[in-house]
């Protein structure tokens, strides 16, 4: 009996957090990584937030104001050596990253602070680099917000792909 009492109260519990929550279930954690050879690597945490009908870049997150880049704590890029990101130089270190959306270009910003949530941003006196990405149209439509690596000759391509937008820039080893 105590065992039933348990699991219903259990359950109680659960169904009330998810309602005290909204519902919705928190976006889900993913990683993204890029093996540059030699030991070296880019990894990134970051949550990943859905479309769920909503047009979030430029509407619910407006153009022209810094984006903690996912959902939930703020996205990290740890790496392993110093970089080229962009033209820009990073030490191999723990940051994190977040971005400044225009309807034709995007800022990659990486800063010092870490262990944030990221949301109000207000860390411009830890930033590291603003780097200017490449912004183009996709075929169709992600549903998912996506961050990846794709591997180049020299390096990774960082990817950052949700609804019909892509922002990317060219990452190598130093």
């Amino acid at each position: 009996m105590q065992k039933r009492i348990a699991f219903v109260t259990f359950l109680f519990l659960a169904a009330m957090t998810a309602f005290a929550q909204g519902g919705a279930p928190a976006s889900p954690p993913e990683k993204a990584t890029c093996d540059l050879g030699g030991g070296k690597t880019i990894t990134t945490d970051y949550s990943s937030p859905r479309l769920r009908g909503r047009k979030m870049i430029g509407e619910h997150d407006p153009y022209g104001k810094v984006w903690r880049t996912g959902a939930n704590q703020a996205t990290t890029f740890v790496t392993t050596t110093d970089l080229d990101v962009g033209g820009t130089t990073v030490p191999a270190g723990s940051y994190t990253i977040f971005t400044l959306p225009e309807p034709d270009k995007w800022t990659l910003i990486i800063n010092k602070k870490t262990g944030e949530w990221g949301i109000p941003y207000k860390y411009e006196s830890d930033e590291l680099a603003r780097i200017p990405m490449k912004v183009s149209t996709l075929p169709s439509k992600v549903e998912d917000f996506t961050i990846a690596y794709d591997k180049t000759v020299s390096g990774c391509t960082l990817r950052l792909d949700w609804d019909m937008t892509r922002a990317s820039v060219d990452i190598t080893a130093k």
